[in-house]
């Protein structure tokens, strides 16, 4: 059987890489970005009430309006920022399935969409997959700041989406408010959609406020926020997000949505939407993960890592420059295999491969976790 592939260039993610060769070599794994504790057990009941009350059929295709009544109240607590819950709230299975639609439904042949390297890794194959080119900005380490005059100098009537990721995975940055400023002037006045991936929106440290893209009237008004229950409820397994965006824009994407997965688990969102009532759920989960990432940092104080503290996700950068000169590709499978530490390398999310030998980890784990990752770096 003859083929051209689609997607000819794309191999298997490094997420995959290294989470088989953490399993291979019975090694922590604090690569892939997932928490080793479980869920909140209310949350938990509250789900396995909704099955066992019958909530097992299909869904509505936009997601159950008592979830999208919820989100709606949370923007309004969070931003006084308001979505309407019947026609600007989607749910999503997950936030990739979100970033698939929003790309599908506005990216046609030849449009180009800006994203910001190191990106996370779901965006370009997308944007392939239908005909667009992607124009990948670098973000100027070790801050991982933006040059927004090169980002002006990249748009032009072909571009078509930005692709904005704050707080930022796999880097640990986020868009400060003058940021979001900056891009909602380049924006204004075109007909550039804005895809603002905001799925660790909770999780954002030293009293830094998330700016979010609804915060600025004319970024909201062309612009898809995309959030995932997975990564602010501890269950990244139950794949469920949602999407808001004004009417114009969301009607588009439910013309794809509904063909793409029609409507998403339907216990999970009952569970969900009774587990939003308190806020206190998601409100207290910055200081959550801010103090696993000092607990973190603390242990490696001593080490030959150098580092900037994460400002937000449940990732830390570190720079093992002092340690090797060997790529960090090379070095994370080595350390890996010989230390069992298994990381990220960054030069993967970067233009041209670009390595600036910094590794990520992840430190939504439990401490005992945390320690036994530090007492292995401690020795490098």
């Amino acid at each position: 059987m003859q083929y051209q592939s689609k997607l000819p260039n794309l191999g298997t993610t490094i997420f995959t890489v290294m989470s088989a060769l953490a399993a291979k070599h019975n090694a922590i794994n604090l690569s892939q970005g997932f928490p080793d504790f479980e869920s909140d057990p209310k949350l938990i009941d509250l789900v396995a009430k909704a099955m066992q009350s019958g909530y097992n059929q299909y869904a509505p295709m936009a997601g159950i309006l008592e979830l999208r009544e919820a989100i709606a109240n949370k923007f309004d607590l969070l931003y006084q920022s308001t979505y309407h819950p019947e026609t600007e709230i989607t749910i999503t299975a997950g936030a990739t399935q979100a970033i698939s639609c929003i790309i599908s439904a506005f990216v046609r042949r030849n449009d180009e969409v800006i994203i910001f390297r190191p990106a996370y890794d779901c965006y370009e194959p997308f944007i392939e997959l239908n005909g667009g080119k992607t124009i990948g900005i670098q973000l100027q380490s070790p801050h991982y700041t933006v040059n927004w005059q090169t980002v002006k100098q990249h748009i032009n009537p072909r571009t078509k989406m930005i692709i904005v990721n704050t707080p930022q995975n796999p880097s640990g940055s986020v868009f400060s408010k003058n940021d979001m400023l900056q891009l909602q002037e380049l924006t204004k006045d075109t007909d550039i959609i804005v895809l603002s991936d905001e799925v660790y929106e909770h999780i954002i440290f030293d009293g830094e406020q998330h700016q979010s893209a609804c915060l600025f009237p004319d970024l909201k008004s062309r612009s898809f926020v995309v959030a995932s229950f997975g990564k602010t409820f501890h269950n990244t397994g139950w794949k469920v997000g949602y999407c808001c965006a004004p009417r114009e824009l969301m009607a588009e994407f439910r013309k794809v949505h509904q063909f793409n997965v029609f409507c998403v688990n339907h216990p999970v969102q009952k569970g969900l939407a009774a587990y939003l009532k308190e806020p206190s759920h998601y409100l207290e989960l910055s200081q959550f993960y801010q103090d696993k990432r000092d607990y973190f940092l603390e242990r490696i104080a001593s080490s030959r890592f150098k580092f900037e503290p994460s400002k937000g996700t449940y990732f830390q950068v570190l720079d093992y420059s002092e340690i090797t000169q060997e790529n960090d590709v090379e070095f994370a499978k080595r350390l890996t295999i010989e230390s069992g530490l298994a990381s990220i390398p960054l030069s993967v999310f970067n233009t041209n491969n670009l390595d600036n030998h910094v590794l990520r980890f992840c430190f939504a784990k439990s401490n005992s976790t945390l320690q036994q990752a530090a007492d292995i770096l401690n020795t490098l």
